[in-house]
């Protein structure tokens, strides 16, 4: 029977679409079930390139996964590291101890980088540089940036007669490096609270107990080598040593109220007696000065008579007379009635008197 090819097409057209694909998927199925001629030896290719991909089919974002995972654990531990800090550097100046369960070890570590076990050990740093150490009341502000320096009030000790007295002093003094460990070990980190500050309060308060308070500002420096030396000898008398004293100086002596009035009264009165004492030297010498010139005045005038009289020989004299006579008879001749007296212990006559007219009264001297 003759068929429509309208109607063929027609039927074509309306064929399911899974009976279209039909034939392409059973290919497809036989493919992935290795059935066919053509699929053993693919297969096995496969096998040889990637043998895990033989027996595991590990998906893409499971791989993914487990490298977050390992970032996020090495993460982790950085950050765990870096809180724990199992490292410590030192500084120039300082040491380290490393203190190994409760034990100290013997040899300081030295400037640097140097690691320990968290939990285990701990690093103990210690500063080795000279320490001042001042007792003031006066604020230092060298100290606020400076670790080695350090500020305490004055101290407070009393005097022969229990009056009190403040002293301010600095101390320098230094750890020795070798012995740091020991040290530490035994007086701990405040070892200089322990060591320095208990010793020279002993020793201020002892010093300054023999003296009167009035008396101290006088013997200022025979006090401070007294504190100076017996504070030496207390730091030396300590066992091994750990301590070297660079220097102790006495800055100021503050007296009580009462003493030191006491004190200015007395400079005041010392001051009047020495200024009278003055005066009176300056007087004297005044007065001695005039009598010193007396002295030499009569001196020079006894010495001028001595030589006038050395100077008057006897033909010195007689020759004096013949002058004196040469000018008498001068006179004689212009006034015949001319008076004529002589000078007492001598025969030369010198003075002589008109007695006709008073005006002409003349007188002629032997000089």
């Amino acid at each position: 029977m003759p068929i429509d090819l309208n109607e063929h097409l027609k039927r074509k057209n309306q064929t399911p679409p899974d009976r279209k694909d039909a034939p392409n998927n059973d290919r497809d199925n036989r493919n992935n079930r290795g059935d066919g001629p053509n699929n053993a030896p693919r297969r096995n290719s496969d096998s040889q390139k990637n043998p895990f991909n033989a027996n595991l089919n590990i998906p893409p974002n499971m791989i993914n996964g487990k490298l977050v995972t390992i970032a996020a654990i090495v993460v982790i531990l950085a950050l765990l590291f870096v809180m724990a800090r199992p490292f410590v550097v030192i500084n120039s100046g300082e040491v380290g101890i490393k203190v190994h369960l409760g034990a100290y070890q013997k040899q300081p570590l030295e400037a640097g980088l140097h690691f320990f076990i968290p939990g285990i050990e701990h690093v103990i740093i210690v500063d080795t540089r000279v320490k001042t150490l001042h007792f003031t009341s006066n604020e230092d502000m060298e100290r606020k940036n400076n670790q080695s320096i350090a500020q305490k009030v004055p101290i407070q000790v009393r005097d022969k007669l229990g009056l009190d007295v403040a002293i301010e002093l600095t101390l320098k003094y230094q750890l020795d490096r070798a012995k740091v460990s020991d040290t530490i070990r035994e007086y701990t980190t405040l070892w200089d609270e322990v060591i320095i500050v208990p010793g020279i309060l002993e020793v201020v308060g002892s010093v300054i107990g023999n003296y009167h308070a009035e008396e101290l500002p006088s013997k200022r420096d025979e006090i401070a080598n007294l504190i100076a030396t017996n504070f030496q000898n207390k730091i030396n008398a300590i066992r091994d040593k750990p301590v070297r004293l660079d220097s102790v100086e006495l800055r100021k002596i503050i007296l009580p109220p009462e003493v030191k009035n006491k004190i200015e009264q007395v400079q005041v009165a010392k001051q009047e007696a020495e200024k009278a004492k003055e005066e009176a030297r300056a007087l004297r010498e005044r007065s001695q000065g005039k009598a010193d010139a007396a002295i030499i005045e009569a001196k020079g005038q006894a010495r001028a008579n001595q030589l006038v009289s050395e100077s008057l020989s006897q033909r010195l004299l007689e020759l004096r007379q013949i002058e004196m006579q040469g000018k008498f008879n001068d006179a004689l001749r212009e006034n015949k009635d001319a008076q004529i007296f002589l000078t007492p212990g001598g025969a030369v006559p010198n003075i002589w008197v008109d007695s006709k007219n008073p005006r002409l009264n003349s007188s002629i001297s032997g000089k």
